[in-house]
Order: structure tokens, then sequence, then C-alpha cells
């Protein structure tokens, strides 16, 4: 007997539809794809994290996050705004800064 798959190709029992929910790659996926691209002339800084949110303020966690920082050692294109200014100053203990190299 075939069993119906659901959108993702998944099957569950007895050939109902699984009730999972979308993983995280499908998630990553969506946010990229709604990703804004720089506006002409916009200058970017060029950030890498040097030092581990381990051990630091939950506030500094969700700093590097807000910034676009999800690892150890990553480095993220971000505009060059007072907002991101104001991110980078406090999480200037983790965080190296550079201008962006213009492709």
């Amino acid at each position: 007997m075939p069993e119906a798959a659901d959108k993702a190709g998944r099957v569950g029992k007895a050939g109902r539809k699984s009730t999972r929910k979308p993983t995280a790659r499908k998630k990553a996926a969506k946010r990229v794809a709604t990703k804004k691209a720089p506006a002409a002339g916009q200058v970017m800084l060029r950030v890498k994290q040097v030092r581990s949110g381990i051990g630091h303020a939950e506030t500094y966690r969700r700093t590097l996050r807000a910034l676009g920082i999800r690892h150890h050692q990553q480095v993220v294109t971000v505009p060059d705004n007072p907002s991101t200014r104001g991110a980078l100053h406090k999480v200037r203990h983790l965080v190296e800064v550079a201008p962006a190299q213009e492709a």
C-alpha cells in the first residue's frame, strides 16, 4: 500500500502527513532569501568574532546574534550606521572591526 508524503517528502505513520515543524535549514534558507542587499555607495564594515560569547552577559550574546554573528571566528559584513556602531561598541571586546573590501 503506497504511503502519502507531505510537501517535504516525509511520510508519517499510516500514510498521514507528518506534523513536524520546518527544519532549521529551511528556516535559514528563508532568512537568506529575505536579506536586503546594501545600498549603492553605502559604507560597509567587516566584523569578525575573536572571543567567545560564552561566560559573558546574555545581552552581549544577543548583540552578537543581532549583528549576524553565529559562530566563533565568523566574519560578517554590516552597514556602517549609528545603530551598528552602537552594537559594535557594546561587544568591542569580543569582535574585530575593519572596513569591508570592495568587490
